[in-house]
């Protein structure tokens, strides 16, 4: 675990002399992936490679509910950053004891004691000031440390005697889930204890089925699985949630019936929360704010970024607009998809999604659907940030665009009738901004509002003129005043409308800012 773009992906890469960091889409892991590495030493450690994103907290969470050690990558040139501090508190909420690889030693600017002073303010308590969490200095990319880092972790675990047994039902995590287009649903898992076998029936949160296939993680099918060994599930009747609980029951009759009992719950905790989620709307805002929804419908590739991207998505809720997520899914984008998004005016969100049928993109291009395809989170975010802030209606404010100072007073008398009685002409200076004949204007005496009305006549060297900027002299009148007196301040005031920002912090964390 660690903050994004600290060397986790290519630690493990330099582990199993692989290559997963080249492909990731923006070089950014956006998946919890899981890999068994064969160590020199010939032990086998399991490990899941979670994503620094600060988009993906929830995976970083069941990432670290379902490990017996947590390493935390902390890049030697960088520090530790805001998803370094998270991923220490899920390892401490979880319980599982931390080790540290200082990673990108090998770079000129790394301080790797600067990262330790760093992780003791933290509150870590290192071994070398007197704690009881490894630390180890590697380099992923040059391949240096990484036998120390084997020691540590089997130090770790030998200090912990980890121990699991391997006969009755076992019992699992789904780690990942996905719909695969001919096998089905299919589940990521790691085995906590006991043994998997095909043809087993199996409750997995709110979805059942019967195990028909086994296979280990470069895709080749396994007769039995057991503890610590991630496992491709297929079999399931529907796609679980990451992180739901792996059960093995005695028949078809039972798990369906789990199975049952638990959707209604599912079905009555959804309806409940749908009920509560309001948008509360500050005290301080004007009750005259306009509201515009965005519908929002959400596929991704695999179930847990499904809700990682939702989630986020949800964040971006604002006083001017509601983001409403009226479905989400797995896969590719599907005809139904379309259909749903021309009923209900949706935008159709697909992330690390691969590419729709020709049917299915003739018939959005006939419908007008608007579809977003991403593959980097941050690209995601940033181009629904800007499109909530194209939708909103905006806040109308007056600003002062101008300020005038009055230097003389001059009175025009005997005017014809068509032009009205006398009049009081203000001889000013323009002293800031502009003063405009269509904007109001308000005239200030010692700091004090003294009136307020629109602009009657605006001249220039006896010219009309429709705005006089700053330095230059004028002419003005006001409808309906004439108490004008030397000194006098008078602002030109201007309605605009104030749009939203779209906020994205170094951290990766994002906010629409009213």
């Amino acid at each position: 675990m660690g903050h994004v773009d600290h060397g986790k992906t290519s630690l493990l890469d330099s582990l199993r002399q692989t290559s997963v960091a080249a492909k990731e889409a923006g070089g950014i892991t956006q998946h919890l992936g899981a890999f068994v590495v064969n160590m020199s030493s010939g032990a086998s450690l399991t490990f899941l490679d979670t994503p620094g994103h600060a988009a993906f907290s929830a995976m970083r969470a069941r990432g670290a509910a379902v490990t017996d050690i947590v390493v935390l990558v902390v890049a030697a040139d960088d520090g530790v950053m805001p998803q370094t501090r998270e991923a220490m508190a899920h390892a401490q909420a979880a319980n599982v004891p931390i080790v540290v690889a200082i990673n990108k030693c090998d770079k000129p600017n790394a301080d790797p004691q600067k990262v330790r002073i760093q992780l003791c303010s933290e509150g870590l308590a290192l071994e070398e000031m007197g704690g009881d969490v490894q630390v180890v200095e590697i380099s992923a990319t040059k391949n240096i440390g990484l036998d120390k880092l084997e020691e540590a972790l089997l130090l770790q675990a030998e200090i912990m005697d980890l121990k699991a047994r391997i006969d009755g039902d076992a019992h699992a995590y789904v780690v990942e889930a996905r719909v695969d287009r001919g096998h089905g649903p299919l589940a990521t898992a790691i085995v906590r204890s006991g043994t998997l076998v095909p043809g087993l029936h199996i409750v997995v949160g709110a979805e059942w089925g019967r195990i028909r296939v086994l296979r280990d993680m470069s895709g080749q099918p396994v007769p039995s699985v057991g503890p610590s060994m991630p496992v491709e599930i297929e079999g399931l009747r529907g796609l679980p949630l990451a992180g739901d609980e792996i059960m093995v029951v005695s028949s078809e009759e039972r798990a369906r019936k789990l199975s049952n009992g638990r959707k209604i719950r599912l079905e009555q905790e959804r309806l409940r929360k749908q009920s509560e989620e309001k948008v509360v709307m500050p005290e301080d805002v004007d009750e005259k704010v306009e509201m515009v929804e965005m519908t929002l419908i959400v596929k991704a590739d695999v179930q847990g970024t499904v809700q990682a991207v939702t989630d986020t998505l949800k964040s971006l809720n604002s006083s001017q607009v509601l983001v409403n997520i009226v479905h989400t899914g797995v896969g590719a984008i599907s005809q139904a998809d379309v259909d749903l998004a021309q009923a209900c005016g949706a935008l159709i969100v697909g992330f690390n999604i691969r590419n729709m049928p020709s049917s299915v993109d003739a018939a959005a291009r006939q419908a007008k659907i608007n579809i977003r395809l991403h593959r980097v989170i941050y690209h995601l975010l940033e181009d629904v940030g800007n499109l909530i802030v194209s939708m909103a209606p905006g806040i109308c404010e007056t600003q002062v665009a101008g300020e005038a100072q009055i230097l003389n007073i001059f009175e025009l008398k005997g005017r014809s009738k068509a032009k009205g009685d006398d009049a009081k002409i203000a001889g000013c200076r323009v002293i800031d901004g502009r003063i405009s004949k269509t904007a109001r204007l308000r005239v200030l005496r010692s700091g004090e509002m003294v009136f307020e009305g629109n602009c009657q006549s605006l001249k220039r060297e006896k010219q009309d003129v429709e705005a006089v900027g700053k330095g230059n002299e004028c002419g003005l009148i006001i409808q309906e005043y004439d108490g004008f007196q030397i000194g006098d301040v008078i602002q030109c005031l201007e309605l605009v409308n104030r749009k939203p920002k779209f906020v994205s912090s170094e951290s990766g964390a994002v906010r629409i800012e009213c």
